[in-house]
């Protein structure tokens, strides 16, 4: 690897959450005192959001390694669960084994231990990331469990973390009583310029740069041109660059190796990236009507045909969310989680730096250049190509050309990045 060429310590941009390298922005700053409010104020929930990738998982983390010692945390990263296996959850991170407990046993146990805590004078704190994917029964099991109290005050301490969905969530009617419970809301939102440039060399400060300039100046604007300020996403780029600096045998990243490194991500301007479906179709829409399709994409569930998606010459998004060319309602399927790039050479299949990854013959893929009868699998979906028009090339039975692809064996948990 770099390490040894650019003479640090320790990898600046990994995409795990280390909270030695926590950037404080104030943006993340005021976030953490919000968290920390919640220690000394029991009368409600805080509610933090964030993009996919914005950093709330290692502001958390950050949180949690600087916990006094008088309070008792648990903290529930699995939310795609049932009423019941929440409260199981919760009860096994305070070391119990809950996990033949009916309902009500459940719930006596907890409020037991909740009293108990108070009356040694310890402090109970439940922290709940990603939860946007909890259902609004569960998030209903959380809001009773706020209501214990002594005749002072409430017992439980409660931070709620989760993507921007999760406040149209607690906005919902059904949910009018939670909502109520709400004390602060505060969404992180992505870096600016000056942020991501300071961001940049804290990472590389941390992991022992010592001062030096590794990145010249005039990388900075690109790098959030393809970014957004998006940590997660910072961090995949700038590693990239790092490797094409580090191939070169510079002992700088340049504007040259950032380009090196956005097009072996083949990553667009971040705001392209993002557009909506309807501003993509406005810009993409004479280009699509020109041109026949080319490919064709079969999605199915379980052996079941869901949809498919005619694949011209150009971008196709998909994801969870309604702004995606192809959309794919499932949980376990990040907002924009994929794209497939087509020209009139083929069709590749790129993750857009999603949650729980994308998957060919069965390893995990970054960009895969696609054959016909490739079976693409993202989150419990089977995305199966097809070619149109014309035989397989020989290009079509080869492998991915060099250093477009990389695959990693074995699967991300699924927590963010979002992020």
């Amino acid at each position: 690897m770099y390490l040894e060429h650019f003479a640090l310590k320790e990898l600046p941009f990994r995409l795990s959450p280390d909270p030695a390298f926590l950037y404080l922005s104030a943006i993340h700053s005021r976030a953490k005192a919000y968290m920390e409010s919640t220690i000394w104020f029991t009368d409600g929930f805080v509610v933090i959001t964030g993009e996919i990738g914005s950093g709330k998982t290692t502001l958390i983390e950050t949180f949690l390694k600087e916990m006094q010692q008088d309070v008792v945390v648990a903290q529930i990263n699995q939310t795609q669960i049932s009423p019941i296996e929440f409260l199981q959850s919760v009860l096994a991170q305070w070391g119990f084994n809950p996990f033949k407990m009916r309902k009500a046993e459940l719930i006596a146990t907890l409020n037991q231990f909740l009293i108990e805590q108070y009356a040694a004078g310890r402090k109970v704190l439940l922290i709940v990331d990603e939860a946007q994917n909890l259902t609004n029964k569960v998030l209903e099991e959380v809001r009773l469990l706020s209501g214990v109290e002594t005749t002072k005050e409430k017992v439980l301490r409660i931070i709620l973390a989760g993507q921007p969905e999760l406040n149209a969530k607690i906005d919902s009617p059904d949910l009018v009583q939670l909502r109520q419970r709400v004390r602060l809301r505060f969404h992180l939102s992505a870096l600016g310029e000056d942020d991501l440039a300071a961001y940049v060399r804290h990472r590389l400060s941390v992991a022992g740069s010592e001062g030096r300039e590794i990145f010249e100046p005039e990388t900075f604007p690109v790098l959030y041109k393809y970014t957004g300020g998006i940590p997660r996403l910072i961090n995949t780029l700038c590693d990239t660059a790092l490797l094409a600096a580090f191939a070169q045998d510079r002992r700088t990243v340049s504007s040259a190796d950032l380009d090196a490194a956005i097009a072996e991500l083949q990553w667009t301007e971040y705001a392209a990236r993002t557009l909506t479906k309807a501003e993509r179709l406005s810009l993409d829409d004479t280009a699509r009507h020109e041109q026949p399709p080319v490919g064709r994409i079969a999605v199915s569930h379980d052996g079941q045909p869901v949809s498919e998606l005619l694949l011209v010459p150009g971008r196709c998004v998909i994801g969870r969310t309604e702004d995606n060319d192809l959309r794919i309602d499932s949980r376990v399927v990040s907002r924009h989680h994929a794209q497939i790039v087509t020209t009139t050479d083929g069709s590749w299949v790129e993750d857009l730096n999603s949650t729980n990854g994308v998957y060919v013959k069965g390893r995990r893929a970054r960009r895969h250049r696609l054959k016909p009868g490739d079976v693409v699998r993202i989150g419990q979906h089977d995305l199966t190509y097809h070619l149109l028009g014309q035989a397989a090339t020989d290009s079509d039975d080869a492998d991915e050309e060099p250093g477009e692809a990389v695959n990693e064996e074995g699967a991300e948990a699924a927590v963010e990045r979002d992020a």
